[in-house]
């Protein structure tokens, strides 16, 4: 890896990006990062892109600490060596995908300087045309949520906060409220939080790594993750997927590593027949629909892709196990 580590952060704010084949994005993202006030330290690991990401931020903005990674080193680790290159007040994780909007960063500190001990702070994501993208923090994965994601009662019932638990159903993002997870996208970590937790656990390669740190920084500081709706950032989201395929079974296989890890005894020996229910519904659903409306792409599509989600359950039902994880 190339660059040396940087310094002078002081007691500011270390903003963190994770690149991977997202140039004009991640070019928009650090943009939007070096406009806030306070200015923030950045610093982006490319995650050995192969359209030309790295070269472009480094001619584009010089005084970013880039880090070129010759693998792809998955999101969680790539997060933790960028932020061990700086000390800061605060650490503030934001997609390639993601673009602060003005004032975004002071309202975030803000918040978390009035409302402290939370440890981790979320902000409000919007798509690119001002609607609401919910995918900014979540419920606890509990077994009444799986049941609800196999039976399709969470698709059903989208604005339920009974039957879509985890979407945390019918709310706006429209006020200051403790939440279970923040998603990576758009977060602020308090550093001493984050050094007391070790940062990310490596085992997670891309996804549940965040609902893995927000757990255990309840059990730190006693309190959950704060939500606050004054910060804003615009997320176009799965810019970087190369694969539907692998989207979902990398989700899975974190929320499956997510619920062993953190499930109560008494619930880890549903973690399979959840995972496996899950699974098996989404493809029999698909398929029936595939009979409904015979030779559509989208039924089509969508029916391998749950087809192939199955097939290979016996991968992801295993979660993130202790040796190294899977490669890109």
């Amino acid at each position: 890896m190339t660059g040396a580590p940087a310094t002078g952060a002081g007691k500011g704010v270390l903003a963190v990006l994770v690149s991977y084949n997202t140039r004009a994005l991640t070019l928009k993202a650090i943009r939007s990062a070096a406009e806030q006030v306070p200015t923030p330290q950045v610093v982006v690991v490319d995650n050995n892109s192969q359209d030309g990401s790295a070269d472009a931020i480094e001619a584009a903005f010089p005084g970013v600490d880039l880090v070129r990674s010759p693998e792809n080193i998955g999101f969680g680790r790539a997060v933790n060596l960028a932020a061990g290159r700086a000390s800061s007040r605060w650490i503030l994780l934001l997609n390639p995908d993601a673009a602060l909007s003005p004032g975004a960063l002071a309202r975030l500190v803000g918040c978390a300087e009035e409302i402290p001990g939370h440890g981790i702070y979320g902000g409000r994501t919007l798509f690119e045309d001002g609607s609401l993208n919910p995918d900014n923090c979540q419920g606890a994965i509990t077994p009444w949520s799986m049941l609800c994601l196999s039976l399709g009662l969470t698709r059903a019932f989208r604005g339920s906060a009974l039957f879509n638990p985890e979407g945390i159903g019918g709310w706006r993002r429209d006020c200051v409220r403790e939440v279970d997870i923040v998603f990576g996208a758009f977060c602020l970590i308090d550093r001493a939080v984050w050094n007391r937790l070790g940062g990310f656990d490596p085992r997670y390669w891309l996804y549940g790594e965040d609902a893995d740190l927000c757990i255990r920084a309840k059990s730190l500081t006693g309190r959950r993750p704060l939500f606050t709706p004054d910060a804003v950032a615009v997320h176009t989201g799965g810019a970087a997927r190369d694969s539907m395929v692998r989207y979902r079974m990398l989700i899975a296989k974190g929320r499956t590593t997510v619920m062993r890890q953190h499930w109560p005894a008494r619930w880890r020996w549903l973690v399979r027949p959840m995972g496996m229910l899950w699974a098996g519904s989404r493809a029999l659903a698909e398929s029936g629909r595939g009979l409904v409306k015979p030779g559509t792409a989208g039924s089509k599509s969508s029916e391998l892709l749950w087809r192939t989600v199955w097939r290979t359950r016996s991968d992801w039902l295993k979660g993130y196990a202790d040796e190294e994880p899977d490669r890109c």
